[in-house]
């Protein structure tokens, strides 16, 4: 009698143990981004960002619909190509993500957008500028954190002639969606500001010499030359401004902006020559929190953030904020939620307008000196 006692006791132990249990989610979290190629650097940082915020989460053992949720983050790479990132966009949809946090070039974002409305996903974007994801799509699940084009171009270009002086300004895009969008706003920008544009030549995102625009542009004699595009060329360009002796001063938008430009450029850098802007900013309540998250971002990965990964982290959070006010993970029941959400971020408070663009976005002003990114100010 007492076997069988011992028999049921371990039979019963056994299957306490191997059952599911079933007060407990997973929950999947998409996030794209280009993980190789050029910009892989930039790419790495924003999936960086999305595995803190999900290792931070988990940690709460937090509660949705009745069941303790476990997030998990799927990360796909796009290698900045649109035809990768569709096909980036369809492998987390078909794998039951819930929400997408990418992807991290506009012109990977917009096409992969079509993909997410179509199977009822949220998409926010910590990183993609183009004013067209968000204003021309009008997906009702698309959102971005970071400022768009119009306001990161437009500030760029009136500082580029109230603040610098410049009269005569020569732009350079790369013929992405990106850097042709950005370029567009700031020339707008500036011509309204009173600048001429002397030239207005392209390269593409994979190019590496640049001497046939810059001889081109040097016979104009610019005081400024806008890039839009990445740093991956933006480095070497500078480089070879330097090689032909042209002194104008270098300005670009958020994708030039990082860390990497100073490796890329390495002399040609210069002191104070390069101006650029972060499509964020952190106002001097929040310096506190971002300066916080970067060091645990440190102390966790061993590297220092490049760029966006505070914004995919926020990103992170934002969507689960939203489950948690629905209780549910039912994308259908917390967009919703998404649409009206009030967040305190450590890059900000996050709320979205109508389009799903973040309201009242801060922007800020870089230069370079002593080889290192210097803040000159924050702007809304």
């Amino acid at each position: 009698m007492k076997y069988r006692l011992l028999g049921l006791a371990v039979a019963s132990a056994f299957a306490v143990a191997s059952a599911p249990v079933a007060a407990q989610t997973v929950v999947k979290i998409g996030h794209v981004a280009p993980l190789t190629g050029s910009i892989a650097h930039l790419g790495k940082d924003n999936e960086l960002g999305g595995k803190l915020a999900v290792e931070e989460l988990n940690a709460k053992k937090l509660t949705i619909g009745g069941k303790q949720v476990t997030f998990e983050l799927l990360s796909e790479d796009d290698g900045a190509d649109p035809k990768q990132g569709t096909a980036a966009a369809q492998k987390l949809v078909d794998a039951g993500v819930v929400a997408v946090v990418g992807h991290l070039n506009s012109g990977t974002t917009i096409p992969a957008a079509r993909i997410y409305n179509d199977a009822g996903i949220p998409q926010i974007s910590p990183s993609a500028t183009n004013p067209d994801y968000t204003l021309k799509l009008k997906y009702p699940g698309a959102f971005r954190v970071v400022a768009h084009d119009g306001q990161l171009g437009g500030t760029l270009g009136r500082y580029a002639v109230k603040e610098l002086k410049a009269k005569s300004i020569a732009v350079i895009d790369d013929r992405t969606a990106y850097g042709q969008g950005v370029a567009n706003e700031f020339e707008k920008s500036a011509k309204a500001a009173g600048a001429k544009i002397v030239g207005r030549e392209f390269t593409n995102d994979k190019a590496t010499d640049f001497n046939a625009i810059l001889t081109k542009l040097k016979g104009a004699k610019p005081e400024v030359i806008f890039y839009g595009g990445m740093d991956a060329v933006a480095g070497p360009m500078l480089r070879q401004m330097k090689q032909q002796g042209m002194d104008a001063k270098f300005m670009g938008g958020d994708g030039i902006c990082t860390g990497e430009l100073s490796k890329l450029a390495g002399d040609a850098l210069g002191e104070n020559k390069v101006v650029c802007a972060e499509a964020g900013g952190v106002t001097p309540d929040k310096a506190a929190a971002m300066e916080a998250f970067k060091k645990r971002f440190k102390d966790k990965f061993g590297v220092d953030v490049q760029l966006y990964a505070p914004y995919v982290y926020d990103a992170v959070n934002v969507l689960v904020a939203a489950m948690q006010k629905a209780d549910s993970t039912d994308p259908k029941k917390f967009l919703p939620e998404l649409k009206k959400i009030k967040h305190d971020g450590v890059s900000g408070t996050i709320v979205f307008d109508a389009h799903g663009d973040i309201k009242d976005a801060a922007l800020t002003l870089y230069t370079y000196r002593g080889g290192k990114k210097t803040q000159m100010m924050v702007t809304r």
